[in-house]
């Protein structure tokens, strides 16, 4: 059996010391690049494997990064995961994933079990409506989506309420006048800042909000797929016209519900379009347009800004806000 790479023959092949070598290993920033660059280089040609546990004992804390979510089965959620588990890979630190469920008490303890293990390092989709109880100056937290009330960290999301404000103006300038909304319950704060930015397009063009077209109680696709085919069913407004001519969707989730409730009645007139693309999206007909909340994108700039946190963790706490662009692909562009 071939004996496994020492950390020592790594130093050796890169012409560094053993301690800088180590300093590498744990992503120490006093590195200089061309230097790191070549202990890179020289444990992926050697492929090396660092021991986790001998790496946590000298430490006193685990290699490993702690991820809270609301939900692993969420579409959103399981591509922030998998972006974060394979950029951290590429730093030798496994990940582990608990989800909370919106349950406040179950947030807490998960974290706290975390917390108790020694991670090195939490990625955090908070939920609760207070943090006051985290202490990041501790152990580094980076969050994701949402801030967190009553502590301060660093937060990686979009702009919800623009992104909604784009997504509805987009349907208005399409001709459309009664449009529907279809997201979370508002207690979730970046479906708060969605019907936010839905509210904020419609008044910014002179235009009411019909009662019944806001549903902001759809927290599954289940959910969402029982308020389309209920306002379906009663779309005639009282002048005799139709009650709406397109959909909003706040979430992946709601649309992965109102979109399957549209082809099955043959409403594919009903414009749409969504915060959050999804597999098949672009295989539809019409194709399905979508505010392209990245949870990849949005992964990878966390999982790097908790790597840089942990090599410096005296930095100050940044508000990293990512672009979120319409995806134009067809669905969203039919007129009424």
């Amino acid at each position: 059996m071939t004996p496994a790479t020492r950390l020592i023959d790594v130093a050796d092949a890169a012409g560094v010391s053993l301690r800088t070598a180590s300093r590498v290993l744990n992503d120490d920033h006093r590195v200089a690049a061309e230097t790191r660059d070549r202990v890179l280089d020289a444990m992926r040609s050697m492929n090396f494997q660092p021991d986790a546990v001998a790496r946590s004992l000298r430490a006193g804390t685990d290699v490993s990064i702690g991820f809270v979510v609301e939900s692993i089965a969420d579409p959103f959620f399981s591509e922030v995961i998998d972006s974060v588990e394979t950029a951290m890979g590429r730093h030798g630190r496994p990940v582990l994933v608990a989800s909370t469920h919106r349950d406040d008490l179950r947030e807490q303890q998960v974290v706290r079990r975390m917390l108790h293990r020694r991670v090195a390092g939490l990625l955090l989709a908070p939920t609760s409506g207070d943090h006051s109880w985290l202490r990041p100056d501790r152990t580094p937290v980076v969050l994701i989506d949402r801030a967190a009330p009553g502590v301060r960290a660093d937060l990686v999301d979009i702009d919800d309420r623009r992104a909604a404000d784009d997504a509805v103006t987009h349907l208005i300038k399409h001709g459309h006048r009664r449009i529907v909304y279809i997201g979370d319950t508002s207690s979730i704060p970046t479906s708060s800042a969605r019907l936010d930015g839905y509210l904020a397009a419609h008044a910014r063009h002179g235009l009411p909000v019909a009662d019944g077209l806001v549903r902001s109680d759809s927290s599954n696709s289940r959910e969402a797929a029982e308020a389309m085919d209920e306002l379906l069913r009663h779309a005639r407004g009282p002048d005799g016209g139709a009650e709406f001519t397109a959909v909003f969707s706040a979430t992946t989730r709601a649309s992965l519900g109102i979109v399957p409730v549209l082809h099955a009645r043959s409403r594919t007139d009903i414009a749409f379009i969504g915060i959050g693309d999804f597999a098949m999206a672009d295989a539809l007909t019409p194709g399905i347009t979508v505010v392209d909340h990245s949870g990849a994108r949005i992964g990878v700039a966390a999982a790097d800004r908790l790597i840089e946190r942990l090599s410096d963790p005296g930095r100050a706490a940044e508000h990293i806000r990512l672009p979120a662009a319409i995806i134009e692909r067809g669905s969203g562009e039919i007129r009424p």
